[in-house]
């Protein structure tokens, strides 16, 4: 069976899954549609948390940074795992006691004001379409490559696809949907990673052959070690050395700062945490979170390595003076027909180089490497369509936890509970229904019209969560003291200049988007640390300057501190 019959039947398969377990889990009521009824087990929660947690830019993108960039890309895996285990130990506890629906839900009541639940409700809107557009366009790229048609078109069929099981299902069916893209997403990435192991270096454990020695072409250990080796590649070409960092060191702590506090205000990731009966719950389930997490995320390094030597050695040759492009791999021909990999033949001798500077002829698309790895490495057939099911798994799952949080700040935080408080229980899930309907057709949108490559476009949506949900959050729990002026003002400050300076330099200055351009050095994937500490400093000042926090409301935030009992999500 060739790749294309298989690629439709895997991921056909899988789809039809997924839509089966949707119907399966529908949502009957507002409670299972935003937080599948309370109680789902924490083990279950902690594999679906994982699935919305690690992304289009976790399976697609990261891997292809890090192998792009080496030692710069570790930026990405710090930040988003260290983000991680800050969420499950400082927040996911205490919002699971205070026992709301959404993070709107928390701050509104938190800081007993519509307005701030409504500038709460306009930051995850904002923070999410930013991130539903990376996405949409992973779905598109492995679309435009297995399925043999444009991005556009992909994004397309992705959009229908989640449309169908998140509406229909909602929390309920993407928790049990997510479950099942996690094993589909894990083993087809893990797969090929193994294959690749055993093949270079002999060893079964990605993690391991990571530092271990390359075999020679009879099966001995060469002396090489692939960390080595990529140095020598990479310096030989023009590039930096692999194994070390180029980026300015405030650059990367900006980065890094921005993605770790991000990901501990992502609504769409938090609000899984009122999925499981009790506080207890919520602990145990964000322990397994990063046990599932850490299986991809220890893999990732090993496999941007195994890629990087391979895709260097098929286009520039054993000998290093490139291969001709009428006998090139047919993968490099596959991916040319998306419009993801080009060549410029500027020396006119009809070969292939990939280098750094004048002399590369090369242009190839990072998003690209790990869906593309294993027809690089002539894996078998059913492991190239395997990856193309575990990358729209990354995307579709993720997607799905965004357009929730979408759906639910429209019909509960601004109908339900701003201008129709009287609604009833079923008109509630008819509008989170249509807003997800609408939700999904700006998310197509933005992942036709992205604004970066996958990793940078949701790197951008975690530092808008740093800069406006995450100081309202914490604050929200540590402090008797944050008034409502303060989160509204501090929420309002951290937003709007962070997107403001993401929209100078990436849609008004493109050109002048470079390190002597920006602020203090700070790059727009790390303003959002920026942005935080503005938020901070904003909220406090205008906290002394305003009025004190009710006792009742004191009272109740000393009552979240002690994990206590679980309070039952509910819309009271």
């Amino acid at each position: 069976m060739d790749v294309q019959t298989l690629t439709y039947t895997i991921v056909g398969m899988t789809f039809a899954l997924y839509i089966v377990i949707a119907i399966w889990s529908r949502a009957g009521s507002t409670k299972e549609f935003y937080v599948a009824g309370g109680g789902v087990h924490p083990i279950v929660n902690g594999m679906a948390t994982a699935a919305d947690w690690m992304s289009a830019a976790s399976f697609i993108s990261l891997a292809g940074i890090v192998s792009f960039v080496g030692y710069d890309g570790s930026v990405y895996i710090m930040g988003w795992t260290g983000g991680y285990v800050l969420l499950a130990l400082l927040m996911a506890p205490y919002l699971r006691k205070f026992g709301k629906f959404t993070v709107p839900d928390f701050v509104g009541d938190r800081y007993y004001s519509q307005t701030a639940r409504t500038v709460a409700v306009i930051c995850a809107l904002v923070v999410s379409f930013t991130y539903i557009a990376g996405q949409m366009r992973g779905t598109g790229v492995v679309f435009s490559r297995f399925l043999e048609v444009d991005i556009d078109t992909g994004v397309y069929i992705g959009m229908a696809v989640v449309f169908f099981y998140s509406v229909l299902g909602g929390m309920k069916g993407i928790t049990y949907t997510q479950v099942a893209q996690y094993c589909v997403m894990i083993f087809a990435f893990m797969v090929p990673a193994i294959f690749l192991s055993i093949m270079m270096t002999g060893h079964f454990f990605p993690q391991i052959g990571f530092g271990s020695e390359l075999l020679d072409a009879s099966g001995n250990n060469s002396g090489v070690y692939l960390l080595d080796k990529l140095d020598g590649l990479s310096t030989q070409l023009g590039f930096a050395e692999y194994t070390v960092g180029t980026k300015d060191t405030i650059d990367v702590f900006f980065i890094c700062g921005a993605l770790m506090f991000g990901t501990a205000g992502l609504p769409h990731v938090i609000v899984r945490f009122f999925t499981v009966p009790r506080v207890k719950d919520a602990r145990t389930s964000a322990g397994w979170t990063l046990v599932f997490i850490a299986i991809l995320y220890t893999t990732i390094p090993a496999l941007a390595a195994f890629s990087r030597v391979n895709m260097i050695e098929t286009i520039n040759g054993a000998d290093g003076q490139g291969v001709s492009h009428a006998e090139a791999p047919s993968w490099i021909n596959s991916w040319e027909r998306t419009g993801l990999i080009a060549w410029d033949d500027k020396n006119g001798d009809g070969k292939m180089f990939y280098a750094k500077g004048e002399t590369n002829e090369m242009t190839i698309d990072r998003d690209i490497i790990v869906l593309a790895t294993p027809e690089i490495a002539n894996l078998p057939a059913w492991v190239i369509a395997l990856i193309a099911a575990g990358g729209l798994a990354a995307a579709l799952s993720t997607s799905a936890g965004l357009l929730l949080v979408i759906s639910t700040s429209v019909s509960h935080d601004l109908l339900k509970k701003n201008m129709m408080p009287d609604i009833s229980d079923k008109r509630e899930l008819m509008y989170a229904r249509m807003a997800a309907g609408v939700g999904v057709l700006i998310a197509g949108y933005f992942g036709i019209n992205p604004p970066g490559f996958v990793a940078a476009v949701v790197a951008i949506a975690f530092g808008l969560a740093a800069s406006s949900l995450f100081p309202a959050i914490t604050m929200g729990i540590f402090s008797k003291k944050m008034n409502k002026e303060g989160a509204i003002s501090g929420m309002a400050a951290g937003l709007l200049f962070s997107i403001g300076y993401i929209v100078y330099f990436k849609f008004l200055n493109p050109a002048i988007n470079t390190a002597e351009h920006w602020l203090f050095g700070i790059s727009p994937e790390g303003i959002g640390l920026l942005g935080m500490c503005l938020n901070f400093v904003v909220a406090i000042l205008v906290c002394r300057m305003t009025a004190p926090v009710p006792q009742d409301v004191q009272e109740m935030v000393e009552a979240i501190r002690f994990p206590k009992g679980s309070g039952e999500a509910s819309d009271h």
